[in-house]
C-alpha cells in the first residue's frame, strides 16, 4: 500500500521522537564530569609544576585551565537538549538504495 502526503499536512515518524530526558541528563552529567576531571588535572598540574620549577607560561596555561573550565562546563551542562536530526518523508520511488539481488557475495574465492 502506497501512502501519498496531502499538501500542508505534517508526517509524524516514530524517528521524530527526541531522546529520553534521562538519557539526555546523563549524557550532560558524564560531560560535566569529564570537564571537572580535566580541571582536576590542571589545578593539579599547576601545584606540581610550580613546585618543580616548571616556565611560567606551562603553570599559568594550567591555572587558566583551572579557572575557566568550571564556567564553562556549567555553561554546557545547562545549555539543554542537543538538537537532533529529524526523519523526512520520501516517496518510495525515489529511493536510493541498491536493490536485494538474491544472491550471496561469495567470501574468499
Amino acid at each position: 500500500m502506497r501512502v501519498i502526503p496531502r499538501k500542508g499536512v505534517e508526517i509524524h515518524t516514530v524517528t521524530d521522537a527526541p531522546k529520553p530526558m534521562s538519557e539526555d541528563i546523563g549524557y550532560r552529567q558524564r560531560r560535566y564530569l569529564i570537564s571537572m576531571g580535566i580541571r582536576t588535572f590542571c589545578f593539579l598540574g599547576a601545584v606540581l609544576t610550580a613546585m618543580a620549577g616548571a616556565p611560567l607560561w606551562a603553570v599559568g596555561l594550567l591555572v587558566v585551565g583551572a579557572l575557566f573550565l568550571p564556567y564553562v562546563s556549567v555553561i554546557f551542562a545547562n545549555g539543554g537538549r542537543e538538537p537532533q536530526a529529524r526523519a523526512r518523508y520520501t516517496d518510495a520511488g525515489e529511493t536510493h538504495h541498491k536493490g536485494v539481488s538474491g544472491q550471496r557475495p561469495e567470501i574468499g574465492s
